[in-house]
């Protein structure tokens, strides 16, 4: 009774080595492979913790026999693409929004009701136009009380400036009879009374001259203070009318109709359209590769595609973000392309070498640098870091390779660095 446990563990134990020991034999004899001894010792004798690669064990094993056969070479097997570098376009990829050329909050500066119609938001408007027209109120009598101060400021003038002309004269007068009455004193024909007398008069005809001249500034100074005034009055009433800035759209109704307004309150919010920008923040690591008048093109939320030039760049950073600012500028006359919507932006910077390889040629070496191997002449295996570029559907464009290089891309995680291999070769286009 005993025999049939002892059959059991038997049993069981002979699975459970072909499940773990001989995993690779097993399954290749259930898909009706046959594996050669070479290869089976080959694998078992792989290091346990070597990376899993997409290949199987079997694609393995024949692409190391078949190249075994072609080369005679007793190194690994491996295949190996023959690649060449080609010239792509680099691009500075980020992700943004579209802002109107020019957007303006029309404000009233006075205070005063209003007395137009309101425009609906939406509506198309031209430079000059009238957006909102308020309640002159008295501010034309006070242009006329202004004009009217203006006029007599200037009557004066002619008054002041005979003042002028009178004491100049009296001032000439009196000099010629000081000099008459000293002249007359040094021999002796006139008193010292009447030299003291022209004296005086002469200082007193110079005082009045002073006098004539400070009220001809004054005369002049009011005409000055009323064409002040007459300019404040005449801008208070052109304030009245509230003027669309540029040509573009209404993005909200008008003030309506009868409603206060106060220095600041809004009339109306015109924008721009008829050229867009699309605006969006570049890494400080790629903000160099970025220029003025670059090439540029992006596509909207709603799958549009639009092509512009680059005619901004920030100079300084954000401080929370440490991105610098880009404004593309973008034509949209038909005005379809909306003010804030999202675009994924690709902005063209200066072309480099890249090689074009499958993305499960790329691995790791000890010290977990990103690269590829690749097969030297010596029939040895080589690394090169490298640097992903870009990145598409079905392969990656790398940089960091000689100009022609024959890259491992089947058995690269079963070798390292100077081991020996008998590569099979395929060209690009296989």
């Amino acid at each position: 009774m005993r025999v049939i446990p002892l059959m059991t563990a038997a049993v069981v134990t002979a699975g459970l080595y072909y499940a773990v020991i001989e995993r690779d034999a097993l399954l290749a004899f259930a898909r009706g492979e046959q594996i050669s001894d070479e290869t089976a010792s080959a694998d078992a004798s792989a290091p346990s913790d070597a990376p899993k690669t997409t290949a199987t064990a079997a694609e393995t094993a024949a692409a190391r026999a078949t190249s075994a056969d072609k080369t005679g070479n007793s190194g690994v097997g491996v295949v190996a693409l023959r690649s060449t570098a080609r010239g792509i376009d680099s691009a500075v990829v980020l992700r943004g929004q579209t802002q109107a050329i020019r957007q303006v909050e029309v404000r009233s500066e006075t205070t005063s009701t209003v007395l137009s119609e309101p425009l609906r938001k939406g509506a198309q408007v031209k430079a000059g136009d009238l957006l909102c027209k308020l309640d002159p109120g008295t501010r034309p009598s006070t242009l006329l009380e202004a004009r009217a101060r203006l006029s007599e400021a200037k009557i004066r003038v002619p008054e002041a400036q005979a003042r002028l002309d009178e004491a100049r004269a009296r001032l000439k007068e009196a000099q010629i009879n000081l000099t008459a009455a000293a002249k007359l004193s040094e021999g002796g024909f006139a008193s010292e009374t009447r030299l003291a007398s022209s004296q005086a008069a002469e200082r007193s005809a110079v005082a009045g001259v002073a006098t004539a001249e400070t009220g001809l500034e004054t005369t002049s100074a009011g005409i000055e203070a009323a064409s002040a005034q007459v300019a404040a009055a005449e801008k208070e009433l052109a304030r009245l009318d509230i003027l669309a800035p540029f040509d573009g759209l209404l993005e909200s109704d008008t003030a309506e109709l009868g409603s206060l307004m106060q220095p600041g309150s809004l009339c109306a919010t015109v924008i721009q359209l008829e050229t867009i920008k699309l605006v969006g923040y570049v890494p400080e690591t790629e903000v160099n590769r970025v220029t003025i008048g670059a090439g540029a093109r992006a596509e909207l939320a709603n799958g549009r595609n639009v092509e512009g030039k680059v005619t901004f760049i920030s100079r300084s950073a954000d401080p929370t973000t440490r991105t610098f600012e880009v404004e593309i500028t973008v034509p949209n006359p038909d005005l379809a392309i909306r003010d804030g919507q999202t675009a994924d932006i690709v902005i063209s910077a200066e072309g480099a070498k890249a090689h074009y390889l499958p993305q499960s040629a790329l691995t790791l070496n000890n010290d977990g640098q990103l690269g590829v191997r690749v097969v030297k002449d010596d029939m040895t295996v080589g690394f090169y870091p490298i640097q992903l570029l870009r990145d598409e559907a079905s392969g990656v464009w790398v940089g960091g390779l000689p100009e022609k290089a024959d890259v491992i891309v089947v058995g690269q995680d079963f070798v390292v660095a100077g081991v020996s291999v008998a590569p099979t070769y395929k060209e690009v286009s296989q």
